[in-house]
């Protein structure tokens, strides 16, 4: 007899955890190496911001699910497969943060989108086929280059930096004033939330704020700009304005996430500091 009444409550146990719902809500993240996840052994420094969100999220309740990738743009994320399999991911209520731009301006014709045209289109099919499965899209433009440069280098792919020096970097004389570096790739985000009435973060803006905030020399603490024998994973140094490292990407995840409490007021319940 004990042993029934043991088996019926552990049957109950089992039923009752099977129609238990998943109470989690994921934050997808879409995007390019500005947010990817990065190696990071032996010491290596490099960060993407979406590596760090989940820290500023309670994980009893969101999940971050972080599928940016190096070198991506809007095109080729779709056209490598890497779109599909975060569409088979999302449940109804999961939120899809889409950034892209910086690799939508680069010349190669696997990468390469043109503002007004296929950026745009790009970027309404994530919003699209989000929807279509039950997601919330949350649109961010491309976040801020630490471009304080008199003259503004010739820049045809951001993952070359990875292979640089620090006097690769050259002596270029910089000014107080960051150069937007986006154009209308930056503007885009915000025209296509606008028609298509969906969330969006102006992260350009937010970052741009910020390196200007911190200025020509304090900014580069948020990038992997480092001197000969002042970083051990760089001992010949770096002069990286694009990639954030530890700190930098810790403190635009976090920038981020207050932005994202304020244009979603729900997110703010499960928000930490």
């Amino acid at each position: 007899m004990k042993r029934l009444s043991l088996l019926f409550l552990l049957g109950g146990l089992l039923l009752l955890t099977a129609m238990t719902p998943d109470r989690t809500t994921t934050i997808f993240v879409i995007g390019d190496s500005t947010a990817a996840n990065k190696d990071t052994t032996g010491g290596k420094q490099e960060r993407g911001w979406g590596m760090m969100l989940q820290d500023c999220f309670d994980a009893d309740y969101i999940v971050v699910d972080n599928h940016a990738v190096n070198g991506r743009s809007s095109k080729s994320f779709i056209d490598e497969g890497r779109w599909d399999k975060v569409l088979a991911k999302i449940k109804p209520g999961d939120y899809v943060i889409i950034q892209f731009g910086h690799n939508d301006e680069k010349p190669q014709p696997a990468r390469h989108t043109d503002p007004g045209s296929t950026f745009d289109d790009n970027l309404a099919k994530y919003v699209r086929e989000t929807r279509e499965h039950g997601g919330i899209p949350v649109l961010m433009n491309a976040v801020a280059r630490r471009d304080f440069f008199i003259q503004t280098p010739t820049n045809d792919d951001d993952e070359k930096l990875r292979n640089t020096t620090f006097k690769d970097g050259g002596n270029r004389k910089e000014g107080p004033t960051l150069n937007d570096t986006h154009g209308l790739y930056r503007v885009v985000p915000m025209d296509v939330a606008h028609y298509m009435k969906c969330h969006f973060v102006d992260a350009n803006k937010i970052t741009s704020d910020l390196e200007q905030s911190l200025g020509t020399e304090g900014s580069k603490a948020l990038h992997m700009w480092f001197l000969p024998g002042q970083e051990p994973s760089e001992p010949q140094g770096k002069q990286d304005n694009t990639h954030y490292n530890k700190y930098g990407a810790r403190v635009v995840a976090n920038l981020l996430a207050d932005a994202l409490c304020v244009e979603i007021p729900v997110l703010s319940k499960y928000r930490k500091k």
